[in-house]
């Protein structure tokens, strides 16, 4: 099993991933993630894989990812999709400098999913600026 690194760019905070994601499930379905570079460990991927995505410069969730298809960008430029599973699934967060692309990310490097999901949704629900002065002194 193999799994990629991604910046999520744009969103703030996992919630507004999470609602971005959803206008694109209904405006262009299915929910996918388009990139120019096509993963070459496919397989691997497609083997129980998953999207790691940086959020505000810490590693917070992942989304399954079911298929690697072709696709093509709004004007036409051909590129991968890369399908994904609509679950957000936190997992323990740390910090990731910022990158272009995108990165393998090897299964035992992957960071473990939260087990404790009310602990998880309590955090979240604390404001961004707040979790985000945490995380940056490593108290979360």
């Amino acid at each position: 099993m193999l799994h990629i690194l991604k910046l999520s760019v744009g969103p703030k905070d996992v919630e507004q991933l999470h609602g971005l994601q959803k206008l694109r499930a209904i405006s262009d379905p299915p929910l996918r993630h388009r990139t120019r570079s096509r993963p070459k460990r496919r397989d691997e991927i497609l083997d129980g894989g998953s999207i790691y995505w940086v959020v505000a410069g810490f590693l917070q969730v992942r989304q399954r990812i079911v298929d690697i298809i072709e696709d093509q960008t709004e004007d036409g430029t051909p590129c991968a999709g890369l399908l994904l599973d609509p679950a957000l699934v936190p997992v323990a967060a740390r910090s990731v400098k910022a990158f272009q692309g995108w990165r393998y990310l090897e299964a035992d490097a992957a960071p473990p999913d939260v087990a404790d999901h009310a602990l998880a949704h309590g955090m979240e629900s604390l404001p961004p600026a707040l979790r985000a002065a945490l995380r940056e002194a490593r108290l979360i």
